[in-house]
Formats: C-alpha cells, sequence, structure tokens
C-alpha cells in the first residue's frame, strides 16, 4: 500500500500529476481540486490509494488523508469502483458527502455524473451507517475562497502548463457562470469547465 507520494511535481494534465519521488515519476489520478493546489516544479504531497486490478496499478491521490479514507469506504458499497468514487470527491467535499448521506440528499448524489435516482437511493442506504458524521474539521474541497476566484483560477490553469493568453481566455469564458451563481463562485467547478472550454478551443 502506498499511503502518499512526497517529492516535486514533474507534470499536470486535466486528471492527472507526475509527482518525482527519488528519480521516479508516479503518475497520480486526481480530482481538479487537487489539481489546483499543485504547481510545477513545486515540491508536494498526496495521499495515495493503490488501487490492484489484473491489468494495472492506479495511484488515486488526495489533498488529505480524509478525503482519501472516504474514497476508499465509497468504494465498499456495490456499483462503486474508483473512478465513481473519484467523481463524487470531485463534485462534493468529504464533509458534503457525509452530509447528503446523513440527511438522506438524493439530489446532491444524482448531481454526480454516472450516479441516477436509482444509483442514489441504494448509495444512501448501503453508505449510512459507513461514512459516519460530518467532521467539520477539513477544509471542504470545492469551498468558496477568499482571494478573488479570476486569481485562483487563473493560477490554477497556469500550473497545469497553460499559457498565460490561454488561461485568460479559459478565465473570460466561464466569467458570466461564476457571476450567475451570485456570492462568491466555487473555483473547483469554475477549473472544469474551463478546462472543457480549452480542450474545445485545441
Amino acid at each position: 500500500m502506498i499511503a502518499f507520494v512526497s517529492g516535486t511535481v514533474a507534470a499536470l494534465a486535466p486528471d492527472a500529476a507526475v509527482v518525482e519521488v527519488g528519480g521516479v515519476g508516479m503518475s497520480v489520478q486526481c480530482t481538479p481540486d487537487t489539481l489546483s493546489t499543485l504547481r510545477l516544479g513545486q515540491p508536494a504531497k498526496l495521499h495515495t490509494s493503490l488501487v490492484v486490478r489484473e491489468d494495472s496499478l492506479t495511484l488515486y491521490g488526495f489533498a488529505d488523508d480524509d478525503a482519501r479514507q472516504v474514497f476508499v469506504l465509497l468504494q465498499t458499497a456495490s456499483g462503486v469502483g474508483p473512478r465513481l468514487a473519484q467523481a463524487m470527491l470531485a463534485v462534493h467535499s468529504p464533509d458534503a458527502l457525509r452530509r447528503a448521506v446523513a440527511t438522506g440528499d438524493e439530489k446532491a448524489l444524482t448531481a454526480v455524473p454516472g450516479i441516477g435516482k436509482k444509483g442514489a437511493q441504494k448509495l444512501l442506504l448501503e453508505l449510512k451507517d459507513r461514512l459516519g458524521a460530518p467532521v467539520g474539521t477539513a477544509p471542504a474541497i470545492g469551498a468558496p475562497v477568499t482571494q478573488g476566484w479570476r486569481d485562483q483560477l487563473h493560477a490554477a490553469l497556469i500550473g497545469l502548463g497553460y499559457a498565460t493568453r490561454e488561461a485568460e481566455e479559459a478565465v473570460t469564458a466561464v466569467a458570466p457562470q461564476a457571476e450567475a451563481v451570485g456570492g462568491t463562485p466555487q473555483v473547483g467547478p469554475l477549473l472544469k469547465a474551463a478546462l472543457q472550454t480549452l480542450n474545445r478551443a485545441r
């Protein structure tokens, strides 16, 4: 079991990071929120879960151990594999998932791509006694940020390796979406939208 990887960020992609550990590049699958905290050439530590299949070994990485533990617990529910568990954590923070399960919030689970109404109902039943109550201590992934969302989003895109001009154009493209929210927009969903804009442009 690889509990964490610590080293220099050697490469970034929309869904993964490569961390150089002792001269070896470890490819780690991450959510956009986790990727937004990483910078090329900078040191990083990712809490990881190794998923072993007959034909592959895949590392999934998280900004904190709470998210890693929830990732593992989610997969104890029938029909939830690592990709769906990661998608759930891309949309909701660990505490938001705990609250959704504790309160039977079907709508919150169906907001995750790949989960329909029946699937949400089944997950609520199976996970009710597994995730526990919200802890309230871990920072919520995708929570509103205190600094300007434009600066945060621009820095995240530069960290992913996009050129300054591309980052500026992507920020401008998602501005209407951010302004429609009202209040302080969440950077996580905006980063996903910006990446989709950039992928279409290429």
